[in-house]
């Protein structure tokens, strides 16, 4: 008979393309489990949008394992120092010699996965371990000096160099096996433990993966070709939209990567130019991933280059709340905002305009900033957002100059240049024209929006002084 053995889910809920669950099925009787971690998803700011939304994946994704005849358990275990004691006893409750997962990355889940596995070894249980999240296991991609790389370009050269078609192989679904029955003890509740923000996110964000591979091969084959032209425009429907299924794992980075190689012929830097901009940005993911595995401090919440934590950051909590709320007086930031808190997700051009904005044109903490797209992002993944408001504050790797710094408005009448976006999100602002929607105080008009809270030319004077302080002796 084989051995029955745990296979533990975390953020990979799909049973396509999932190494551990299908190596495991090879030999061995399955048995799923899934720990809730309520108080630890708090303290690490994940929203109710993206809760809710991987709850409801959960729920599609024991379905699915039904289909398999492999059953799921659903624990709570609060923290994460209390999942190596829950699944000790799970797995001697249920007999099994041994557990599966696949790997996740940053200080926290390492800490808790290394002592899993030291409990199972302890006390006589194995336990194996999968590659997942991406294409190579962090730590196994360095430079010349055997060091993690600190720059994209030089990262994204050497992947593709070393990239073997192999790496792109995706695991079949496994063969159903023999019904397993086993004494479930009192599990969660899971479908009821979340909610998500807005009445909008449920119509939006639909669960499963027959949804999530409907959304890449849309992409794909009808929105790829134009999307390097077309994905700064947030008017424009150009983007995958797949962000949400990717942070919960509903599809791997092995499907997305593969399914635009193949598309663009096997090429990865030449070829259809949307599709090796659309790689281009899988890669940022997977950089930003082996950054936070090999700088440790990211998880602490400190500053990639260490010597910005002595900038001069504000405390103004009004300014915080404006710009929170969507009242900063620059519509393409309030529009972003105001996209975010309705639909739990924002256009990725405008994630850096209002990051910009926050950290440079207010001097405000990009870690408030931070912190706050993560408790409400549906696709909350801390190592991109992490990543994404460091490159933003020209406080991180690869960051933006510190002398960069978008102007708001110039932002909006490029990308939005007929105020489309900003109308849709600001509908006090659409009887506007063309010109006057992207600075209504420009045009001395009567209006309840808001004048701006900050001068762009003087707010990039404070920020440059900010910075070229750091360089004193």
């Amino acid at each position: 008979m084989k051995e029955k053995t745990l296979v533990w889910f975390r953020n990979d809920l799909r049973v396509n393309d999932n190494p551990a669950l299908y190596e495991t099925c090879k030999d061995n009787q399955v048995i799923a489990v899934y720990l809730t971690f309520s108080k630890q998803w708090r303290k690490h700011n994940d929203s109710d949008n993206k809760l809710w939304f991987a709850m409801a994946n959960l729920h599609q994704l024991e379905k699915n394992l039904e289909a398999l005849n492999i059953p799921l358990v659903v624990l709570n275990a609060d923290c994460f120092d209390k999942a190596s004691g829950l699944l000790l006893k799970l797995a001697s409750q249920l007999e099994c010699s041994s557990i599966s997962w696949n790997d996740e990355y940053g200080l926290n889940e390492e800490s808790r996965d290394s002592e899993v596995e030291k409990s199972f070894s302890e006390s006589g249980l194995s336990c194996k371990r999968y590659n997942d999240q991406t294409l190579f296991r962090p730590g196994t991609l360095l430079n010349g000096k055997g060091e993690f790389f600190k720059v994209f370009t030089p990262f994204k050269k050497a992947l593709y160099r070393q990239l073997q078609p192999a790496q792109l192989n995706c695991c079949p679904t496994p063969d159903k096996q023999k019904p397993i029955i086993i004494k479930r003890s009192k599990t969660v509740r899971y479908t009821e433990l979340y909610k998500p923000l807005s009445e909008q996110i449920p119509e939006l964000w639909l669960a499963g993966e027959d949804e999530a591979h409907q959304r890449l091969t849309t992409f794909i084959e009808e929105k790829s070709e134009d999307y390097k032209a077309n994905r700064d425009f947030p008017n424009r429907p150009s983007t995958s939209t797949v962000s949400p299924y990717l942070a919960t794992g509903v599809l791997s980075v092995r499907q997305c990567f593969y399914a635009a190689w193949m598309s663009n012929q096997g090429e990865l830097d030449s070829g259809n130019e949307g599709l090796q901009c659309w790689m281009s940005e899988l890669i940022w993911r997977e950089f930003y991933r082996h950054i936070l595995h090999g700088f440790p401090r990211l998880s602490r919440h400190s500053a990639f280059i260490e010597k910005t934590e002595k900038l001069p950051w504000s405390n103004d909590k009004a300014n915080f709340k404006v710009w929170c709320e969507g009242r900063t007086g620059y519509p393409v930031v309030d529009a972003a905002m105001k996209q975010l808190l309705a639909t739990g997700w924002m256009h990725n051009r405008l994630r850096m305009v209002s990051a910009m904005f926050l950290t440079k044109n207010l001097m405000i903490d990009w870690r408030l900033g931070e912190a706050f797209f993560m408790k409400h992002l549906i696709d909350g993944d801390f190592a991109s957002n992490n990543g994404g408001w460091q490159w933003s504050a020209s406080t991180g790797t690869d960051a933006a100059p510190y002398f960069r710094m978008f102007n708001p408005i110039n932002q909006s009448e490029k990308f939005d240049p007929k105020g489309c976006f900003i109308r849709k999100w600001l509908p006090e602002l659409a009887g506007l024209t063309d010109k006057q929607i992207h600075a209504p105080w420009q045009h001395d008009l009567e209006t309840s929006y808001p004048a701006p809270i900050a001068d762009h030319a003087e707010s990039r004077l404070t920020v440059l002084a900010a910075f070229k302080a750091l360089k004193q002796p």
